[in-house]
């Protein structure tokens, strides 16, 4: 019989609550009990239990994993500032760990649990959803099969509402730099940024406490560049309260045959124009959507939601504890994702590129003159 794996669920309500479902996504599972449930308010660990029919609930995650034994613990909670601390006590108990993502805050704290989970040969997987899409795995090969020739470009902006900026470079950003690494074909080596606060470039007065737990923040404005070993550059952009109808959070591959554009998230439909002039109004191309399938092909999957999103990565985590492997998105992939956010504020702070991977793992922000 296939084993069953005892997982325990952290939630945070009020303060960065069950992520995007995160909870419920774990009852979806064949193989795994949900053993165990923990949340500091009362009322958030009863909805909870109701929602994924935990066996035990606790009010400190702590005594959960003093209490159960536990294979698996899933950290839900979005706000960042608890990461770091919850994976602590996650790999300490000897749990693989599926989380909501960002990583962590710093990249000292991201190396930190990287020490942890090699030591301990524990597996890690994140929300990084977009990372396990079979669209993904079909723009990838459509690129290596030279279906929009050589990449030259790729460039990405986040959703440019009231977060827009620094906060969207965090919360949204980090999705789309998932998909810079995979459709770059490798992190970067370099990045070039500039941020700036009402028109001015963010000094040490401009640093403010974030939303959600990010820790120092600066800037409403972030342009960034990163070079790739192949020759490719990416762009970051992001400017509060410019966003686009419908949204413009996605990223684009310019190639010299043609163009990719695909949004974040699980099984999102992606758009391929194959014209090497990336206009169509010269050329009279069309954009065409893209499927898991294929170009031109109805998608025949139908678990494309944000919760499916979930499922997908946690099966492939319990394959990867299974085989021994790294995840799709394992946590070294994710902070090599915090370093392209990084990287955008300490290029700033020394007013010029700075090669990755970067020297300065602690915010760059906290040493801005």
């Amino acid at each position: 019989m296939a084993k069953k794996y005892r997982i325990g669920i952290i939630g945070a309500t009020g303060k960065g609550d069950y992520g995007h479902g995160v909870d419920v996504a774990c009852s979806k599972l064949s193989d795994v009990e949900i053993v165990a449930l923990a949340d500091a308010q009362e009322s958030g660990r009863t909805e909870a239990q109701k929602r994924t029919n935990a066996k035990t609930v606790y009010a400190d995650y702590r005594e959960m994993f003093v209490r159960e034994k536990l294979d698996i613990v899933a950290i839900c909670p979005r706000w960042i500032d608890q990461h770091h601390t919850m994976l602590k006590a996650a790999t300490q108990a000897g749990c693989h760990i599926y989380m909501e993502k960002p990583f962590c805050r710093t990249l000292e704290e991201c190396d930190d649990i990287i020490r942890d989970l090699e030591m301990r040969h524990l597996q890690f997987g994140i929300a990084h959803i977009s990372q396990y899409s079979p669209v993904l795995d079909r723009v990838k090969s459509l690129i290596e099969h030279d279906e929009i020739g050589e990449v030259l470009e790729l460039r990405a902006r986040g959703k440019e509402d009231r977060r827009g900026g620094a906060e969207d470079l965090w919360v949204l950003g980090s999705h789309v730099f998932g998909l810079m690494r995979s459709l770059a074909g490798g992190n970067p080596i370099s990045c070039t940024s500039v941020v700036t606060q009402d028109g001015h470039p963010v000094t040490k007065v401009h640093v403010v406490q974030g939303a959600e737990g990010i820790g120092m923040l600066a800037g409403d404005n972030v342009q960034a560049r990163y070079a790739f070993a192949n020759g490719a550059v990416g762009h970051f952009a992001s400017r509060r309260n410019v966003a686009g109808k419908p949204t413009r959070f996605a990223i684009q591959v310019f190639g010299s045959k043609g163009i990719i554009e695909m949004e974040s998230g699980y099984l999102a439909t992606a758009y391929i124009l194959r014209d090497s002039s990336w206009s169509p109004g010269r050329s009279g191309k069309n954009w065409e959507p893209i499927s898991s399938a294929g170009i031109g092909k109805p998608e025949p999957r139908k678990d494309g939601t944000y919760e499916g999103g979930h499922v997908a990565a946690m099966v492939d985590l319990i394959s990867c504890i299974e085989q021994r492997k790294p995840t799709k998105c394992s946590a070294e992939d994710s902070r090599s994702i915090i370093e392209m956010i990084a990287a955008v504020f300490e290029s700033h702070r020394l007013g010029g590129p700075v090669d990755l991977p970067l020297t300065t793992r602690v915010n760059p922000l906290s040493l801005l003159k």
